[in-house]
């Protein structure tokens, strides 16, 4: 049993490995949207209200709740499959809780790319102008996630991806990744 989750900034390329993970029949429990629940729970919609119910779930049920809330899934998910990705955790706090729940078979994936590449690869997507949830900028964004305790997670890494390469390059080394731990 391996859960490995994965760390980074918007548009490094977490959301592309776990395309990955589930082309190889790997479940993703996807943290984003235990949040975008909540949102509509709260009668709020998810693109505009996404990174405010983030930051009110963590002062309301701690820095590890959206982890804390995401264990359960994960842990379903594992009766079936020997691995399973976790993609997007956004702070050490919630890299802990992983760690506590599953000790040395949590793996931890930073995907790193410099901010210009992830801009670039954002407004590919689709998005203006490096626009993202809400009309946030990717600027406020990276510091949003930054103030959860992002870099420090990504400082917990297993293994860092530096991700400035091809497409195919990051998908094969994620492949390997997957399969190191099947």
């Amino acid at each position: 049993m391996t859960v490995i989750g994965t760390v980074g900034l918007p548009g490094s390329g977490k959301g592309e490995a776990a395309a990955v993970a589930e082309s190889l029949g790997v479940p993703v429990v996807t943290m984003g949207d235990v949040i975008r629940e909540e949102c509509r729970d709260r009668g709020l919609d998810p693109a505009t209200h996404h990174g405010e119910v983030a930051k009110k779930l963590r002062e309301e049920e701690g820095e590890g709740a959206i982890a804390e809330r995401s264990l359960p899934i994960v842990r379903n998910y594992l009766d079936d499959h020997d691995v399973v990705l976790v993609d997007g955790l956004r702070s050490d706090a919630e890299v802990e809780r992983f760690q506590e729940a599953f000790g040395d078979d949590f793996v931890l994936v930073s995907i790193e790319a410099p901010y210009e590449l992830r801009k670039e690869r954002i407004t590919e997507r689709g998005r203006d102008k490096g626009e993202l949830e809400g009309g946030e900028s990717l600027r406020a964004r990276d510091a949003r996630e930054r103030s959860f305790g992002m870099e420090e997670a990504m400082e917990m890494a297993d293994v860092t991806i530096e991700n400035v390469g091809s497409l195919e390059e990051f998908q094969e080394r994620i492949e390997e990744i997957v399969e190191e731990h099947r």
